[in-house]
């Protein structure tokens, strides 16, 4: 026996610990070289660690959860020369690792789903998936190795989705009605110390405001029937564009509170937070330079981010260094919200769904007639040790105008 271990690298600048989200091998499986073996996150940013050498492994550097500083051993391998060779009564793993090398470009299982309290079960496999895709193909009992990838050889949600779709006689197992317990970890236990730190650490105050859109979604129409060569514009592009328009007259919202030195930055530049809905839970991906950027290219830029959040390839600087976030939920956005600010910055803005109602609008010859209108709330909180309700009033004030006559808009 040779006892190899594998320290966890320096997987980032700054970095002293990462959690263990999941782990691809137990104790007693055999390991290829490359072969994924966990998954750790750092920040928000999830990386899925490779083995450097192969052997079986002997003892793995902590459970699900646990976190583990940087230098620390992660996985001990037993590397001893000959290992793999099948012997009579040895189980199949070591049987599967003797036929490794004419099988890796055909024969490629994925991680099968685990039971509660059970070690994750073997990945032999070498497809390549983020670790949100290979766990929605768990909870779908879809094989990776029977999903057709991209060129790249990846497989992302859209590959799954032709699966389903292109798949005669596949139906997804129904879903069990059992209590579960969720262990919050990963992504979802930053987020709860994030959102935990903002309210403790941050006095909240929210002013809602109602716009009137009926102008603007008009507008987008006239945008969105000018051609095909261009990415169709909803309404988020806009909302941003005045954002940030907006926030250029207010540079005590677009700022960012260092409460340790006491001090507040005030930027030029507005680094646009985009509130992204994953299956793991939100992440904010930034766009940066927001106030210097067309409509289309507003349009592309959010849906290059949300796509990079929501299929795991952001990296840890895409995920960082806004100045100002909104956060969205289109048509399934409510009346009014009350956003938590997502600290260091000191405002967010939520935008509520759009409903028509009748409104009083001018009839032209100076009096008032009633018409049915398109209005949407927006929801503006702010960090009240930084922002006070006179300076979010003015810039809701600023902002709805820009909204309500979008030709000054788009007069740049």
């Amino acid at each position: 026996m040779t006892r190899t271990t594998f320290n966890l690298p320096d997987i980032g600048e700054g970095i002293a610990e990462a959690e263990i989200v999941r782990w691809h091998v137990a104790v007693g499986d055999w390991v290829e070289e490359d072969q994924a073996i966990a998954d750790l996150m750092t920040d928000k940013a999830t990386v899925e660690m490779e083995s450097p050498f192969a052997g079986r492994v002997l003892e793995i550097g902590g459970a699900e959860g646990e976190v583990i500083a940087i230098g620390a051993p992660l996985v001990v391998l037993d590397t001893a020369e000959g290992i793999a060779q099948a012997q009579p009564g040895e189980s199949e793993p070591a049987k599967a690792h003797e036929e490794a090398e004419p099988q890796r470009a055909t024969d490629m299982p994925a991680l099968a789903a685990a039971e509660p309290g059970e070690a994750p079960p073997r990945d032999t496999g070498r497809m390549l998936a983020s670790p949100a895709v290979r766990q929605r193909a768990r909870s779908l009992g879809i094989d990776l190795a029977q999903v057709r990838p991209a060129a790249d050889q990846r497989i992302r949600h859209a590959d799954l989705d032709a699966f389903l779709t292109y798949t005669p006689g596949y139906a997804p197992a129904a879903p069990a009605r059992a209590d579960a317990v969720v262990p919050v970890i990963g992504l979802r236990r930053r987020i709860a110390e994030a959102m935990s730190a903002a309210k403790r650490h941050i006095p909240h105050f929210t002013l809602v405001e109602e716009c009137d859109v009926t102008a603007l979604e008009e507008a987008r129409a006239q945008l969105n029937a000018g051609g095909a060569d261009r990415p169709r514009l909803t309404l988020l592009p806009l909302l941003v564009a005045a954002t940030a328009r907006a926030l250029g007259d207010h540079p005590k919202l677009n700022a960012r509170y260092d409460e340790e030195a006491n001090a507040v930055t005030r930027h030029g530049a507005v680094h646009m937070g985009i509130a992204t809905a994953t299956e793991a839970g939100l992440m904010v991906p930034v766009l940066r330079d927001a106030q210097g950027q067309s409509l289309w290219q507003l349009a592309a830029g959010i849906a290059s981010v949300a796509s990079a959040a929501r299929d795991g390839s952001a990296a840890r600087g895409d995920l960082s260094g806004s100045t100002f976030t909104i956060s969205s939920l289109g048509p399934l956005g409510g009346v009014a919200a009350t956003p938590v600010v997502n600290r260091p910055e000191v405002a967010i803005l939520a935008p509520g769904r759009i409903v028509e109602r009748p409104a009083f609008v001018p009839d032209g010859l100076g009096g008032e007639r009633i018409a049915k209108r398109k209005l949407m709330s927006l929801s503006l909180s702010c960090d009240h040790r930084v922002v006070d309700g006179h300076d979010a009033a003015l810039f809701m004030a600023d902002l709805r105008a820009l909204i309500e006559a979008p030709a000054r808009l788009l007069a740049g």
